[in-house]
C-alpha cells in the first residue's frame, strides 16, 4: 500500500482463543493484531493479483500456440495409413 493511501477500519469477529494466539504472535513480531491482519490481507491481495496476471499471460500464450521445432514430412493421413 502506498504511503498516501487512506486506511479504513473494519470489524472482525474472532474466537477468544484465536485472539489470544494473535496477541502472542503480534507481540513476538513487535506489532499489533491489526498490523498482523493488515499485512496478511495485503499479502493475499498481492498474491491474487500476481496469480491473475500469470493466468492471463498463460492463457494468451496457449491461444497463440507453441512452435516446438520439428518439420512435418508427412500428412496426418499418411502417418495413419494401414
Amino acid at each position: 500500500m502506498t504511503q498516501t493511501a487512506r486506511k479504513q477500519n473494519i470489524t472482525v469477529a474472532l474466537s477468544k482463543e484465536t485472539i489470544r494466539k494473535a496477541r502472542v504472535l503480534a507481540a513476538k513480531r513487535s506489532t499489533s493484531i491489526s498490523g498482523l491482519l493488515a499485512d496478511q490481507i495485503e499479502l493475499l491481495a498481492g498474491e491474487d493479483e500476481a496469480y491473475e496476471r500469470a493466468k492471463r499471460s498463460a492463457v494468451s500464450m496457449m491461444k497463440k500456440g507453441f512452435h516446438l521445432g520439428g518439420i512435418l514430412s508427412a500428412s496426418r493421413d499418411e502417418l495413419h495409413e494401414r
